[in-house]
């Protein structure tokens, strides 16, 4: 479908549901153009895995298939408000119970400090991204440019399992909280379906309302829905200033007197998991397209968020563990619940209450993230073109909103919080290490630019960074005492790093605003995000695969044939326009020429 053709037919059609909607392209016109497709799929493969995007095509191009733009509305503040209720919310009213009661102890701080220094490292490699490619695609588009579409596509299906399963396990934990503020307990609200699995037989009526709520707020409008989160998110960094100073007054330090009770394995266990508290801030790089001056604004509003979080997390991670032993602490509603053990009962009502506020901001933003994703996605027909529409009226992705919300709450209906936490962890880090490859790629090559023997020092330097960090990650997960492992694949780390620094020139320097200290902070999160991902269970895994072996089916019957088919349209009409706008030059020449005659 050329694009002349989809901004035609987004404008005529509107919000109509049509076969040309969903399936538009060439390869979907009849049965015998489908087959004619199948057949080859190799050969497609193939294009689609060499081809790279440019910064252009994503700002320029892929924005106008979406019939109406994004209103520029958002400022640094507003993005910084936005970062803090995207990421402040059950990740630490939960999570944070749970993990130090199970894995980390009183140590659950150091937990937050590793996950925490990882995403800051994430934060530094989007925010380059974001600036230079102010798109909603986020980083779907960020690795379309750097490593292609198949890559690209791989991490889409990723992004929207990590947005589904992220807001489903914040709204299981909203019935948490509304059970403590009624002085229930959560199972209370929630519906037994004794022929189904345990893991998935509690079902939750409240989390699928709460959903249905957040969606008719995320579709009115960004704006509107800054200003909700704003007021919202201060209420909650009020109740958690209450929560740090209050339960202060209640520490014990005796309770930090067994500090480390499961030793560095417990620590990284409970960091792997606690990744899911700081997620959340990449739904604030998918708002880039709807920022004003996204060279100062992103950086400010997303670094900055991110700072506070994790001084919040760190604080509030000791004075949980001082006001209660770990063995102790409740994992549903962990603040809740230690405040009623230290004779403060009527506060336990207040923490409830930051804690709902903090998963609805959770819950409002990952919509609002999500919804650009996905309408990202669909831009580049890997999902329906339906999904990329955009409302003339609100300026905000009214299908897609909707699409993801009603696949959130269904997930938040059936599976419970421990599942989702873990899997989201696994999808989330593989993404991040992505990305950060993906900066790397921007900064050491550039097509037709770019030596050969350049070329290759690069890849076989990133290619080591790669495998030393995936070994160490390894080498961590089967051998539970050893230590040799890491004199070796640390120091192949670290020299692959020093070689990239020294023997590679960069290609590209950020034209507004750059991600320091490449390559040392890039290749960190590499290693971070690898080394992380061997601290999850293998159950988390398995599900990751058959999600991405899902996805392969997925692209190589539909996903494949839309994104080549509409690429081959595109350069069609790039070549049609090149040839018209060359027979225009000849046509004046010819008129000049007459003239002069």
């Amino acid at each position: 479908m050329t694009s002349e053709h989809g901004d035609d037919g987004l404008r005529r059609r509107g919000c109509s549901c049509t076969k040309d909607d969903f399936l538009p392209e060439e390869s979907f016109k009849s049965f015998g153009s489908y087959f004619t497709a199948l057949k080859e799929t190799p050969a497609r493969f193939v294009d689609r895995v060499m081809t790279r995007s440019v910064d252009s095509a994503e700002i320029h191009e892929m924005k106008a298939r979406s019939g109406n733009e994004m209103k520029k509305t958002l400022t640094w503040w507003d993005l910084m408000w936005f970062g803090i209720g995207a990421v402040i919310g059950s990740g630490i009213f939960v999570l944070t119970g749970l993990e130090a009661r199970t894995h980390a102890g009183p140590a659950v701080v150091l937990s937050y400090v590793i996950s925490g220094v990882s995403a800051m490292l994430s934060v530094f490699c989007y925010t380059e991204f974001a600036v230079e490619i102010p798109v909603a695609g986020g980083s779907f588009a960020y690795l379309r440019v750097e490593l292609g579409d198949f890559m690209a596509f791989i991490a889409a299906g990723n992004i929207i399992l990590e947005y589904i399963v992220g807001g489903a396990a914040v709204a299981r934990s909203w019935t948490s909280y509304f059970a403590t503020l009624l002085n229930h307990k959560p199972d209370d609200f929630r519906i037994k379906a004794h022929h189904l699995n345990e893991d998935y037989s509690h079902l939750d009526p409240i989390a699928v309302g709460v959903c249905a709520i957040i969606g008719i707020l995320a579709v009115r409008g960004t704006k509107g829905s800054s200003v909700f989160n704003y007021i919202a998110s201060i209420i909650h960094m009020v109740v958690i200033l209450f929560v740090i100073v209050a339960g202060l007054t209640k520490a014990d330090l005796k309770n930090y007197s067994d500090f480390n009770p499961n030793g560095a394995r417990g620590i990284f266990k409970s960091a792997s998991v606690l990744f899911f508290a700081y997620i959340g801030f990449d739904a604030v790089s998918t708002m880039a397209e709807e920022t004003k001056n996204p060279g100062k604004n992103i950086p400010i509003g997303l670094v900055g968020s991110m700072v506070v979080t994790t001084i919040c997390y760190c604080l509030m991670a000791v004075t949980l563990c001082l006001m209660q032993p770990y063995q102790e602490i409740d994992p549903d509603a962990p603040f809740s619940v230690a405040f009623s053990a230290v004779g403060w009962d009527w506060a336990k009502y207040l923490v409830a209450f930051g804690a709902l506020k903090g998963m609805t901001t959770v819950l409002l933003v990952g919509a609002i993230g999500q919804a650009r994703y996905m309408t990202h996605i669909a831009r580049a027909h890997m999902m329906p073109p339906w999904l990329a529409q955009v409302n003339a009226k609100t300026g905000t992705p009214i299908n897609a909103t909707v699409v993801m919300l009603v696949a959130t709450a269904l997930i938040a209906f059936f599976t419970k919080l421990g599942i989702l936490a873990d899997l989201l962890s696994v999808s989330t880090l593989f993404i991040f290490m992505l990305v950060a490859v993906a900066l790397l790629v921007r900064r050491y090559y550039v097509t037709g630019e770019t030596s050969t023997r350049d070329r290759n020092k690069f890849l076989v330097l990133l290619g080591l960074i790669l495998a030393s960090s995936a070994a160490t990650a390894m080498y961590w997960a089967l051998e539970k005492d050893g230590w040799i492992g890491y004199c070796v694949t640390a120091p192949i780390w670290f020299l692959s790093t020093v070689g990239l620094k020294f023997l590679v020139p960069q290609a590209r320097a950020p034209k507004l605003w750059g991600v320091p200290l490449v390559p040392w902070l890039p290749s960190a999160s590499i290693a971070i995000n690898i080394f992380l991902m061997g601290s999850i269970d293998k159950d988390s895994y398995i599900r990751f695969a058959l999600w991405t072996g899902f996805l392969l089916v997925y692209y190589f019957l539909f996903g494949l044939h839309a994104t080549y088919d509409t690429a081959q349209a595109t350069l069609k009409e790039k070549l049609t326009l090149q040839k018209a706008e060359e027979g225009g030059a000849v046509a004046d020449k010819t008129d000049a020429a007459n003239s002069d005659h």
